[in-house]
């Protein structure tokens, strides 16, 4: 049986998500690097994978394709059970999606690399407005999540629990993410003290940008 393919970009803090997830189930797995400075996402070639053109996309042995990282983290552990990624009861599943949620659908999408380029190009905004910006909108989710996180007896060593899980894939994401932007850390304890114990973990210093093929 072929390996999965993952087509990625080592600064992609959605592609990070997914190679997380793929080496905490210790799936071995090809990697296609696709240039998103250099448009290499919009080549004919990777269109024909992903219509979409970002990535990440996976291509599971199978030939099934998913692109979107949390339905790829899904997908990944329903094919591989084990360690389990999302809770086995519903409200369980139902926190650490809506955990998940507030940075992959209220940061990511307002601070993607699509975005920040059309601040530059269609309104003419500078690196440091460009960079408040992001900003701002980490804040706006990072200071609820840090309250919700704080308060919630379902929280333990990681986001839910002992142990990591989707969640706190998202969360190790956007934590270096924000690095590259001097995202102010200090107003969230307990978010600094989940992604240290993330950054801990083999799996996510094997997926981390830095140690991609194609980093720079």
């Amino acid at each position: 049986m072929s390996k999965p393919v993952l087509h990625s970009y080592f600064r992609s803090s959605t592609s990070y998500r997914v190679r997380i997830a793929l080496e905490m189930k210790g799936i071995t797995y090809q990697y296609r690097a696709h240039h998103l400075r250099e448009g290499e996402h919009r080549q004919a070639g990777y269109l024909a994978v992903n219509p979409q053109g970002l990535v990440p996309a996976l291509v599971w042995s199978n030939g099934t394709m998913i692109s979107q990282s949390l339905a790829i983290i899904e997908y990944i552990d329903e094919m591989v059970s084990k360690p389990a990624l999302l809770p086995k009861d519903a409200a369980g599943r139902a926190r650490v999606r809506m955990l998940s949620q507030m940075i992959a659908c209220d940061i990511h999408p307002l601070n993607n690399l699509r975005v920040l380029d059309a601040l530059r190009e269609r309104f003419g905004a500078g690196d440091s407005a460009v960079a408040s910006w992001f900003r701002h909108w980490v804040h706006e989710t990072f200071e609820p999540l840090e309250r919700m996180l704080r308060e919630s007896e379902d929280t333990g060593k990681f986001c839910h629990g002992d142990e990591p899980g989707m969640a706190d894939i998202c969360l190790a994401a956007q934590v270096t993410n924000n690095k590259r932007f001097h995202v102010e850390m200090d107003a969230y304890p307990t978010i600094n003290r989940i992604s240290a114990a993330c950054f801990k973990l083999e799996a996510f210093q094997k997926a981390a940008p830095e140690n991609q093929p194609d980093a720079e």
